[in-house]
């Protein structure tokens, strides 16, 4: 059994985390309940920034918001000195209500509405990643009416195929993301931003995919924008200041699971690129990353009741919680691989297999195939690991069940960060037919 950040056992055999029993925490909150390891998530900040410090290369590390956002987690990142990735109005909206230094907001999407790009310039943000040709026209013509300038970077698809699940691929050529850089779409809109007068091109932008455990396709990417750099600066005399190299290292989920430590993929990009720069007489840019899961995946737990226990004789057992695909539809949606423990019978063999389903009327609610767990008993509480990225972020309210509360720990102390919503918040925005036509409001 593999535990993480500062997890442990007590004395009473329960889960620990940051110092704090989970039975304690699922008691004063209730489950489902999705809890951070805050300490976790600042040690691995430390060592991307640290990795990048140590190579004498200025960088930026920005905390890949998607992952999870929220006023707390963006507080947290402030304080440790990270820069923002935002890929929504939603998402900027919340860093602005966090009071994140604006400069370090880094403005992500392939899809940005006129009015997001406007909230964008509003907010005079660091920069804004240029996605498509679409894209090129709105912010120039946002740029050129308020006479604003504004820094941007163009992100590029560099033809690289990171082994990891299709759906999570996004450097291919064939992607939905960025200028193709093979093709000659990355030289087009290059020469449609280069010289404007309002708007700043600081360099490339690539995202190869997400939980990839080997360093080559970050060393390839970084290869195919460097060599661009240079034909760039060869062909029009222009000087990439920063190559953001996105994120995308995977962490463990299971045991089978054999993720770098941060600092090796930060020292494969930065050894590549130095090389390059050498080797081409090129000033050594900026380097930016973009972790998100590998900042805030393994830091958060989520905790659930055990409640009803199906046996199907000669098949398996199931195991019904509390959850389900409403809090974390990963493993429906690409087949994600989780572990469970019995967090409040830690000390007793976890080694009865069963089926952790959820309570969505779907057959496909099913949070973990085969969980090793302490012989299951109505009631227990049930901690599965690794659930800090993309579960709270792409919840929904499937058959209106609310989403759950989220508290981060840190030496011995917890925080309600985000409340448990109320089945009044989820009928909030609902309009009655009846009423609407008969003129009443409600």
């Amino acid at each position: 059994m593999h535990l993480y950040g500062t997890q442990s056992v007590n004395e009473k055999g329960h889960l620990t985390i940051g110092g704090v029993d989970t039975v304690d925490l699922a008691q004063t909150y209730g489950t489902p309940l999705i809890v951070y390891d805050v300490d976790l998530f600042r040690q691995r900040a430390k060592s991307f920034k640290e990795t990048f410090q140590d190579a004498g290369i200025k960088s930026q590390v920005a905390y890949a918001s998607k992952a999870f956002s929220s006023i707390a987690i963006y507080e947290v990142a402030e304080s440790e000195n990270l820069s923002l990735d935002v890929v929504s109005g939603g998402e900027l909206y919340t860093a602005i209500r966090a009071g994140f230094p604006r400069e370090r907001i880094h403005f992500h999407g392939n899809n940005k509405s006129y009015a997001e790009l406007q909230l964008a310039f509003d907010e005079e943000i660091g920069c804004i990643v240029i996605d498509n040709f679409l894209e090129i026209e709105l912010v120039k013509e946002i740029a050129r009416t308020r006479k604003q300038r504004m820094d941007v970077l163009m992100r590029v698809t560099p033809g690289i195929e990171a082994h990891t699940h299709d759906y999570i691929t996004t450097g291919q050529e064939d992607s939905k993301f960025g200028f193709d850089l093979k093709n000659g779409q990355a030289d087009r809109a290059f020469l449609q931003l280069h010289n404007d007068p309002y708007i700043t091109v600081l360099g490339m932008h690539c995202h190869i995919g997400s939980q990839i455990f080997e360093t080559d396709a970050f060393r390839y990417a970084a290869e195919a924008l460097m060599a661009k750099m240079v034909a760039w600066r060869d062909e029009h005399q222009f000087i990439c200041r920063v190559l953001n190299l996105g994120g995308g290292f995977g962490i463990r989920y299971t045991e089978e699971d054999k993720p770098l430590e941060p600092a090796v993929y930060v020292k494969e990009m930065a050894e590549t690129v130095l090389a390059m720069t050498r080797s081409h007489q090129y000033p050594i840019p900026e380097i930016w990353i973009e972790p998100g899961r590998s900042l805030v995946g393994d830091a958060g737990t989520t905790l659930y009741t055990a409640g009803s226990i199906k046996e199907v004789p000669g098949k398996r057992t199931y195991l019904a919680v509390d959850g389900g695909m409403s809090d974390n539809i990963r493993p429906a949606l690409y087949d994600a691989v989780y572990t469970a423990v019995t967090a409040n019978r830690m000390n007793e063999p976890q080694t009865e297999v069963v089926t952790i389903a959820g309570k969505c009327c779907e057959s496909g609610d099913k949070l973990i195939e085969e969980a090793r767990i302490a012989q299951p008993e109505t009631g227990d509480l049930i901690a599965t690991f690794c659930t800090g990225a993309y579960s709270y972020s792409m919840a929904s309210n499937y058959n209106r069940l609310p989403k759950p509360a989220i508290v981060f720990v840190e030496n011995g102390e917890h925080h309600l960060v985000v409340r448990r919503e109320t089945y009044e918040d989820i009928t909030r925005l609902d309009m009655s037919f009846n009423s609407s036509m008969r003129g009443e409001k409600i």
